[in-house]
């Protein structure tokens, strides 16, 4: 109360320099609910004015005019006061001290408004001075809170409790401090503007985990029931320390999938899904999703959620892997090559997962099977056997799929075993056959005659025919002229064999049937014997024709030569043996 003291001797020093109606009070007061408070008043009025009987006053509340009769709060000259004032003010100043200074007890929440001060020197002489104190009462303690409080920084959070009423004295606890790291208190006493206020400060460093948490200050009053509490939920604001979104997920090509992402910031961060540098979806909030619709395979990759609250910046990615069946694979082109060349045939798939490759000639299994996106088939010093069909075969758990290519493989003439002469009734005919590719051009050489038979003339009937790569040709020599022994006659023909990558000429042999050379016989006998050897030789041919046809020669099928591929080294001569006797085979 020293602070009042020296005010009104300031004030009373004041009035006899100005002489002026004139009042000084608090513009602000406060006090707790069911305590009391005191308002310090002190007043003035002109030096000339001289009191009748005495100096009295009126406290007036919400108005300071009487004539809007305002509710009296206190007045000297009788106790008739409004009804929620009865017995709960005094007057502690002396008014002939110009001392105006009121008490107030038991105040309740409807006693907070504007106190007015009226000064009655008698007669005329009264004046209501404009000013006003404006009394606050609480039901409970206020806490000074900054506007932001931030993670990490240090933070002061003061409770006050007014320290108004000279019967009792305010103390301040703080509640639900025991999570806090390493908390602090301090205590303060402030007086201004002739108001007093207790106040306790709260010090410590906020973490993201107390965001949310209570606090509270409890302002009592020792050896009475007052206790007045204020509860405070902290705002603390942090920078996303947490971004949460699926697990790596697969999909199935076609079908939907939802990304959620979940942020932890305060305030909630600005949430966005990027797709490598496109932004698909954004919000702010504390979660988003992303649904994705009829997935594609290029919509497979890294997703990766964004979230941004001002203070910083963090993200969190996930891969989305999209499953599908391989697509067509991609080869190369069908092509020609000369036997003896290497290759190196490619297959590519694409596919999820990464599907398997197999190389396949004319159905069957060549090469090796890999799990790769790319296959290399590789093919050293090709033979007429590698001619035909590829296939690269691609699968996985989800679907298979195929592309495939042809190989012509391009060589020089090679004579089969079918190719002799024969006597036959018109006289003698020659054979030749060869297989090559291109197919082989036939051509007959009589060397005793030094003609080239290649079309039919006068003398000679020449035919050829081609199936696939294997030709053949034939002549009759119908008037052969040729002088024939005891052997049978003397044939002497040359076939010749060609196209663009070699030729061969060889002798044909002649190989005589068993009825024809029996007639020979029958021409050089004659008489009854000639009769008998006849019917024996009929018997005895026809009893093996008949053994023959009852029992028919079991042909044997050459085995289809095997592919030689870089693994394997190739015999050129043995090969071309096989190629041989496979044609041969063809053709009987």
């Amino acid at each position: 109360m020293w602070c009042l003291k020296l005010l009104l001797t300031l004030l009373w020093n004041f009035h006899d320099v100005t002489c002026q109606w004139n009042v000084w009070l608090p513009r602000d007061i406060s006090a707790m609910t069911n305590s009391c408070v005191v308002i310090p008043c002190t007043f003035m009025y002109p030096s000339g004015i001289k009191p009748y009987r005495g100096i009295h006053g009126i406290w007036y509340f919400g108005q300071p005019y009487p004539q809007l009769f305002p509710p009296v709060v206190f007045k000297t000259r009788t106790d008739v006061v409004h009804e929620s004032y009865k017995k709960r003010t005094k007057l502690l100043g002396d008014l002939h001290q110009r001392n105006c200074t009121l008490l107030i007890n038991k105040i309740g929440t409807e006693h907070s408004g504007r106190y007015y001060f009226r000064a009655d020197l008698g007669g005329a002489n009264m004046y209501t001075y404009p000013d006003f104190a404006e009394l606050k009462v609480l039901d409970q303690p206020s806490i000074d809170v900054p506007e932001e409080i931030v993670s990490d920084l240090n933070l002061e959070l003061t409770c006050y409790a007014p320290d108004n009423c000279p019967d009792m004295s305010p103390e301040i606890q703080w509640m639900y401090t025991d999570y806090l790291p390493d908390p602090e208190f301090s205590n303060d006493y402030l007086e201004e503007g002739n108001t007093a206020v207790l106040s306790s400060t709260l010090t410590f460093i906020p973490r993201p985990i107390h965001n949310g948490q209570l606090l509270g200050c409890r302002v009592f009053y020792p050896n009475t029931t007052l206790v007045y509490e204020r509860l405070i939920s902290l705002d603390i604001k942090y920078a996303p320390r947490s971004v949460w979104v699926n697990l790596s997920s697969e999909v199935m090509e076609g079908k939907s999938v939802v990304l959620y992402c979940e942020v932890d910031s305060n305030p909630q961060a600005r949430i966005s899904w990027m797709f490598g540098d496109k932004e698909l979806v954004w919000d702010n909030a504390a979660n988003i999703s992303l649904q994705l619709d009829d997935l594609s395979a290029e919509q497979e990759g890294v997703y990766i959620c964004v979230g941004d609250n001002g203070y910083s910046m963090m993200n969190t990615s996930l891969y989305l892997t999209v499953k599908y069946p391989p697509r067509e694979p991609l080869v190369n082109n069908s092509m020609t090559v000369l036997e003896g060349t290497s290759l190196d045939l490619h297959c590519s798939a694409q596919g999820s997962p990464t599907p398997t490759l197999t190389w396949l000639k004319d159905g069957e299994l060549v090469g090796i099977i890999s799990a790769d996106k790319l296959s290399v088939l590789e093919i050293k010093e090709i033979t007429p056997q590698g001619d035909g069909h590829y296939r690269c075969l691609a699968e996985n758990q989800h679907g298979r799929a195929s592309s495939s290519l042809n190989i012509t493989v391009e060589y020089s003439p090679i004579l089969l075993d079918g190719s002799k002469c024969t006597v036959v009734r018109e006289g003698v005919q020659c054979v030749c056959m060869a297989i090559g590719n291109p197919e082989p051009t036939i051509e007959f050489y009589l060397p005793d005659q030094n003609i080239t038979i290649n079309e039919t003339d006068r003398q000679y009937s020449f035919h050829t025919h081609t199936d696939g790569h294997t030709s053949t040709g034939m002549i009759k020599m119908r008037e052969n002229g040729e002088q024939v022994d005891k052997d049978g006659p003397a044939v002497n023909v040359h076939c010749s064999i060609y196209n663009m990558y070699g030729r061969e000429s060889v002798i044909l042999e002649l190989q005589q049937e068993k009825k024809y050379m029996m007639a020979v016989i029958v021409g050089s006998i004659g008489g009854v014997a000639v009769i008998a050897f006849i019917i024996a030789a009929v018997r005895y041919v026809g009893h093996n024709n008949k053994k023959e046809n009852g029992s028919p020669r079991q042909e044997e099928v050459p085995e289809k030569p095997a592919l030689y591929y870089s693994a394997v080294k190739k015999d050129k001569q043995n090969l071309r043996k096989k190629v041989l006797g496979r044609a041969v085979g063809l053709k009987d």
